[in-house]
């Protein structure tokens, strides 16, 4: 029989090329992540579950009769119920470092639209306000290559980042869980108080959950930029929204935040110094592409018994078929 997969996305005709050849073997329903109707109708019978970003709650890992393996489109696995899935025996894996060049290059992308005050800029000359130029342009505005650009979290996006720009110049500092004994590494409040450009790379843990609070927006330097590419709870919002208001921070570039869909009265929002994306820095065809071989390969690994992949919670070896008789809610 073909494994039964609930792909929890819209596919485009790029992502069905790739998996077109592998149809023999498995049976994919799509379901947009508000679609509610399609995603709980499929849901029953699905085997494996292609997760993006909408939340997977413990009701509906148990709703999900005969699955075994849940696998996260991306590296985070905080909106997926993992303890629940353990519970009920279901796999949870994952793919580090797939999204990595897409995310990078779109930290850098904030870096510089805040940075350079793109919004600002493109809105003037809409306007018919470009010329002549703003005065201010002068003292406000930097190169990367000028900046000391300090990443806090230091995994496989950060590292990316590291690379991108250090080859425009800029100069690097880290922070990490321990002192790794490279020259960049420094303690986050140091980082904090050294950096032009402080850009976030970490998961959402109770540890990191806050981590960016109003005691740490002080030691920032009032010229500085904050980038966020990781999770959006990682920084206090409201502590954020008040440094930017009162010139206590420059500027900041947001792809993600503590909600999401972002509240439209969040008044990070309002804020003309704050450039914003709707968590797409890793949305890119090239990333998609690699997301569906990892997703693909896990898959035949299913089909012909052998250990799955970057599981993050140990069920390296589930069976198939399954069917647990918890009812559908």
């Amino acid at each position: 029989m073909p494994i039964r997969v609930l792909a929890h996305y819209v596919a485009g005709p790029k992502a069905a090329e790739v998996v077109a050849p592998e149809t023999d073997w498995l049976d994919i329903r799509y379901s947009a992540e508000d679609d509610d109707d399609t995603f709980y109708r499929e849901l029953a019978e699905a085997e494996v579950i292609w997760h993006v970003l909408r939340p997977l709650s413990a009701a509906d890992l148990a709703a999900a009769r005969r699955c075994v393996l849940v696998h996260k489109m991306g590296a985070g696995v905080n909106t997926i119920d993992v303890d629940a899935a353990t519970e009920l025996g279901i796999a949870v894996a994952n793919m580090p470092g797939a999204n990595a060049p897409s995310v990078a290059e779109g930290t850098v992308l904030l870096m510089l639209a805040a940075l350079r005050r793109l919004l600002d800029l493109d809105r003037a000359t809409r306007a018919g306000r470009g010329w002549p130029s703003d005065p201010s342009l002068g003292e406000t505005v930097r190169d990367i290559g000028g900046c000391t650009v300090g990443l806090v979290g230091y995994g496989n996006v950060a590292k990316t980042v590291e690379r991108y720009v250090s080859a425009m110049g800029a100069r690097v500092l880290h922070t990490s869980t321990r002192d790794d004994g490279q020259p960049g590494w420094r303690p986050l409040p140091d980082l904090l108080a050294e950096s032009d450009i402080v850009s976030l790379h970490l998961p959402l843990t109770d540890r990191t959950a806050g981590l960016i609070d109003r005691a740490a927006l002080s030691r920032m330097r009032d010229d500085a930029v904050l980038v966020n590419t990781s999770r959006g709870a990682i920084v206090d919002e409201a502590a954020l929204t008040e440094a930017l208001r009162e010139g206590r921070l420059a500027a900041a570039g947001l792809d993600v935040f503590a909600t999401e869909p972002v509240e439209p009265d969040n008044p990070l929002l309002t804020l003309d110094n704050v450039v914003v994306t709707p968590h797409v820095t890793w949305h890119t065809a090239d990333t998609m592409r690699r997301y569906l071989h990892h997703a693909l390969d896990n898959c035949r690994r299913l089909r012909d018994g052998r250990e799955l992949a970057n599981v993050v919670n140990g069920i390296v070896s589930p069976n198939r078929p399954v069917n647990r008789d918890t009812p559908s809610q």
